[in-house]
């Protein structure tokens, strides 16, 4: 695994580096000291992970994971932070972090967040694992449109639940990324949930998919 750091504590770099130098299977291909230069070394280095801190000089970690993602959506993000506040774990989530890990946990926790990562799951540190699980309880039935999804839109959910971004499901249906999008927002709208993550909780939770 080829993982790079984004990190702009000078200790935290100096712990991490020990250790992934710990780990066999763990190639380090770079440290970046913050978000925007995160992008840019993402861009160049094209790791398999991404240690991603949240509060991060010139572009937050938030930000340069969206940014990240957009760019090259088949690297996986791990956050690793002492926020544990609901809008920092739930906007991370949002932003396409694959594994959300708080600073001062085990490092077998770290290596298992970026082993899952790597393999496609999702990790959640258990400290915030019940925070994000009550905010994305689903609606119940009777407050949702289940029903109502079209063949199409079962389709595009489907492929959203398995981590797709909306121009990899344009390029499996053989579709245009706009109309991509416009499923997408009309699966959103039906399902009452306003992001990407819920979309894939109900849809689990629901038997939809």
């Amino acid at each position: 695994m080829r993982v790079l750091i984004v990190e702009d504590d000078p200790m935290m770099q100096l712990g991490l580096e020990q250790v992934l130098s710990d780990c066999p299977d763990i190639t380090l291909v770079g440290i970046a000291e913050d978000g925007y230069l995160g992008v840019e070394a993402a861009k160049e280095k094209k790791p398999d992970i991404v240690i991603m801190d949240i509060g991060l000089p010139r572009l937050d970690g938030i930000a340069a994971t969206k940014q990240i993602k957009e760019i090259l959506p088949e690297i996986r993000v791990v956050m690793l932070t002492s926020h544990t506040a609901e809008t920092e774990v739930l906007a991370s989530l949002s932003s396409g972090a694959d594994a959300y890990c708080v600073k001062g946990a085990s490092v077998d926790s770290l290596i298992v967040a970026i082993q899952a990562a790597y393999e496609g799951a999702t990790y959640l540190d258990p400290q915030v694992a019940r925070l994000v699980m009550e905010h994305l309880k689903p609606p119940t039935p009777q407050t949702t449109n289940l029903g109502t999804l079209s063949p199409r839109e079962l389709e595009v959910l489907k492929l959203m639940v398995e981590g797709k971004s909306n121009p990899e499901i344009a390029e499996a249906l053989y579709l245009s990324p706009n109309t991509i999008k416009t499923h997408v927002r009309g699966i959103m709208n039906k399902l009452a949930v306003d992001d990407r993550v819920m979309v894939a909780v109900v849809a689990l939770r629901s038997g939809l998919v």
